[in-house]
């Protein structure tokens, strides 16, 4: 068993933004094993994909790739990553939904995975202090809000 990682203060709200990512992958795995329909599920991703996702993407793309730049080939993998995800989720076509859900659960945990282990060691390890503090002051360590109008994983 390996030690946790000891994130910088400046980098937990992402790495907190991870977990609940995690767990919507473990939501669709849940959903799928309760019979529950792929547009019943749909409704939760859309909603944490707008919610949470979009702006987690934009914070890690302004401020927190930039540390290493757009031509570290770990930032190039992680933009690419976000593309196939950002397609998956709005992928609205029904024929597709149950491909694209189980697609979003393996892909979102897989980036998940290698940010945590890989490109977030990599970026603290090269940040200065004033890159820390705009990553730091452009993401707050907000309390995750849960929308639980539909708890189809309980």
């Amino acid at each position: 068993m390996s030690n946790p990682i000891k994130r910088d203060p400046a980098i937990r709200p992402l790495s907190r933004d991870h977990h609940h990512g995690l767990l919507l992958c473990w939501k669709i795995r849940r959903g799928f094993l309760k019979g529950i329909s792929p547009e019943r599920m749909k409704v939760y991703t859309d909603w944490f994909y707008k919610t949470h996702l979009i702006e987690h993407f934009e914070i890690e793309e302004e401020y927190v790739f930039p540390v290493l730049g757009n031509d570290n080939e770990l930032v190039k993998q992680a933009l690419k990553e976000h593309k196939i995800l950002e397609k998956l989720f709005k992928n609205n076509n029904i024929p597709d939904l149950e491909s694209s859900l189980k697609q979003i659960s393996e892909e979102l945990e897989k980036h998940i995975r290698f940010e945590e282990r890989v490109l977030f060691n990599k970026i603290q390890t090269a940040a200065t202090d004033e890159e820390l503090e705009k990553i730091r002051k452009h993401h707050k360590d907000e309390k995750f809000c849960e929308n639980s109008e539909d708890e189809f994983w309980i």
